[in-house]
């Protein structure tokens, strides 16, 4: 029955906003939208939470708050990797040394 995967998708942020507004402002209700739009009631959802945090009338992390989390997340990563490097380049050369 509905056991089809649907392949993922990516939207502009114009659209997701587009979407948002028509959610807000055309009457009709977000499961409606989703069906003449052919999109998930779950991320669109997630896109009118993601607003309403965005604009100060829900609690979170805005989207710019999210991306330089990420942001710092992936250069901690790499500070990680990069310190390992250094310590088995150590034990290493200490190795050698002797």
């Amino acid at each position: 029955m509905g056991s089809e995967k649907r392949l993922r998708r990516s939207f502009t942020a114009d659209y997701k906003a587009e979407v948002v507004a028509l959610c807000r402002g055309s009457g009709k209700s977000i499961g409606q939208v989703c069906r003449d739009l052919d999109l998930t009631e779950t991320v669109v959802r997630r896109w009118v939470a993601q607003a309403e945090v965005d604009s100060g009338q829900r609690e979170g992390l805005t989207t710019s708050e999210r991306a330089e989390l990420a942001q710092l997340r992936k250069e901690n990563r790499v500070l990680r990797e990069e310190r390992d490097i250094l310590k088995r380049a150590t034990v290493f050369f200490a190795k050698e040394t002797r």
